[in-house]
């Protein structure tokens, strides 16, 4: 490995941090102007939502393979190339001509920004000295962290300002084109030193494997979700994953016995502790599942408005990102396991505090800073850094890419759970609005049975009413029935907390 100096990587890490906020606040821009961007290429919302899809698996399929390329070809060129990709993809995604331009656009940005989170910690381990890790790694998961929850605030501040959804793209390009010319300027190049042959065969098998997969798992329908399990397009598609997936286990591990180079170490792979941080990885993304439905939670359950909504998730964000933070300052003073045993009950406390404590804005805060905080400690180090332990020098970038993959993986099941748990509360609203205002209120369920169109068109039939009365007594039934979705969501991320601490109890017994 081409160490580097040790002593000054203040330029590197503060491009990678920029690079990781940048690409990290697209995908929740993105969902702001979501219903803009579908009305003005006159797409029905099924197909719109796409192009959040399609970014989803352009980053399942390049994280893994993208963290190999960096340990073999250099993580300062692949930090440009992946900027290079992004700044592409959302220039191409402004100009798009229709919705297929826009699709592949977004599918170009994902592959250029799901790496460079990856990149950036890989960098960090391999030139930063272990005491010192943590931090550092920290700094890039509160910035992970902080750019999913600003991101809707930051895509309506745009769109009220502009009013054109292409400005929230465009805005990419200075800054991709600050990243590209001080990354070659400071970022020294760390790679492996490999003369083996690419690992093609691996590539393929891996990105059928997790396309498939990704696929099948998109199809489940949350209203259904147990039914959809048997839908037939869930079902072969998942098949074709596992298949795939054991086809490239087996491959991999014939490679390896022939001293190749395999795009994923089955060494790696068959270590039980590597095994538990991809188990944490999938779980980890649980919990910013379940943080990602606060926003919703504030206005449905706790009646904000929309227009405020955003400044009272901002005390989550805010400790998110301070989470992330102290979770490495802890990750260099205890360790990466204990880190994730205390992650876990700090988060089984916020978690359960909104379900059985919260009913107004001061208790909210309470719960969410606690939640945020426990959430945080998840996002980069510790988890990051178990992963590094396990790989060897020239493997760091591929053991973060897969823990990066179990992450994404996590991040499209639990919303799909979560999401089902919220429908079958819109579906009682029709009966109690059709209780208590006796027929008064069309409640039209034929759109997604979640969506912000369907409760905004309630609320404002409810605000039309002349009668205040009624009203408070809607509104009032409205947040109790939806208040129990949500408290099903909330005791489920309360039992994967759990199951971050038995997992972290269980890494410890695999470093003894």
């Amino acid at each position: 490995m081409a160490q580097q100096s040790k002593t000054n990587q203040t330029w590197p890490i503060l491009l990678f941090t920029i690079g990781v906020f940048m690409a990290g606040l697209d995908n929740g821009i993105i969902g702001t102007a979501l219903t803009t961007i579908n009305e003005s290429f006159g797409v029905p919302p099924d197909w719109g939502a796409w192009s959040i899809t399609l970014y989803t698996l352009g980053i399942a399929v390049s994280v893994p393979i993208i963290g190999k390329f960096s340990d073999r070809y250099g993580r300062r060129r692949l930090f440009i190339i992946e900027i290079t990709l992004f700044a592409i993809g959302s220039l191409f995604v402004a100009l798009s001509p229709n919705f297929i331009v826009l699709l592949l656009s977004r599918f170009i940005q994902a592959i250029g920004g799901g790496g460079i989170f990856i990149i950036g910690s890989a960098h960090i381990l391999a030139t930063l000295p272990q005491e010192k890790q943590g931090k550092a790694l920290g700094l890039l998961g509160s910035m992970h962290g902080l750019s999913a929850i600003i991101g809707p605030n930051l895509g309506a501040i745009i769109l009220s300002v502009t009013g054109n959804w292409q400005w929230m793209f465009f805005i990419n390009l200075p800054i991709a084109f600050f990243l590209i010319i001080f990354g070659y300027l400071k970022i020294p190049e760390t790679r492996a030193e490999v003369t083996k042959p690419l690992d093609i065969r691996g590539i393929i098998l891996l990105t059928i494997s997790i396309l498939a997969m990704m696929i099948g798992l998109t199809n489940i329908d949350h209203s259904n979700f147990l039914m959809s399990l048997i839908d037939v397009r869930v079902i072969i598609f998942m098949a074709i994953g596992w298949i795939s997936l054991l086809m490239f286990i087996a491959y991999e591990r014939q490679l390896a016995q022939f001293k190749g180079d395999p795009i994923i170490s089955y060494r790696l792979m068959s270590r039980g502790s590597f095994q538990m941080t991809l188990f944490l990885g999938l779980l980890s993304g649980g919990f910013i599942s379940g943080i990602m439905f606060i926003p919703s939670y504030v206005q449905q359950v706790l009646l904000i408005p929309v227009e405020k909504a955003g400044f009272w998730v901002t005390p989550l964000a805010l400790a998110s990102g301070i989470g992330a933070g102290f979770g490495g300052f802890l990750t260099d003073k205890i360790g990466a396991v204990r880190t994730v045993i205390l992650s876990g009950f700090i988060a089984i406390v916020g978690f359960l505090l909104f379900p059985y404590w919260v009913n107004d804005l001061t208790t909210f805060v309470i719960a969410s800073v606690i939640g945020g905080v426990g959430f945080g400690f998840l996002l980069g180090a510790p988890l990051n850094v178990l992963a590094g332990e396990d790989a060897k020098k020239h493997d760091k970038g591929s053991a973060l890419g897969m823990l990066s993959l179990a992450r994404q993986m996590g991040l499209v099941v639990f919303p799909t759970l979560f999401a089902g748990f919220i429908a079958k509360g819109f579906l009682q609203v029709k009966q109690a609005v059709n209780y208590v205002a006796d027929d008064v209120i069309t409640v039209d369920m034929t759109v997604t049975d979640t969506s912000q169109d369907a409760y905004l068109s309630i609320i404002q039939q409810i605000n039309n009413l002349p009668d205040q009365d009624l009203q408070a007594s809607l509104l009032e039934t409205i947040a109790h029935v939806l208040k129990t979705g949500y408290d099903q969501m909330f005791l489920v991320s309360g039992i994967l907390a759990l199951f971050v601490i038995i997992a972290g109890i269980q890494h410890l017994k695999y470093k003894r």
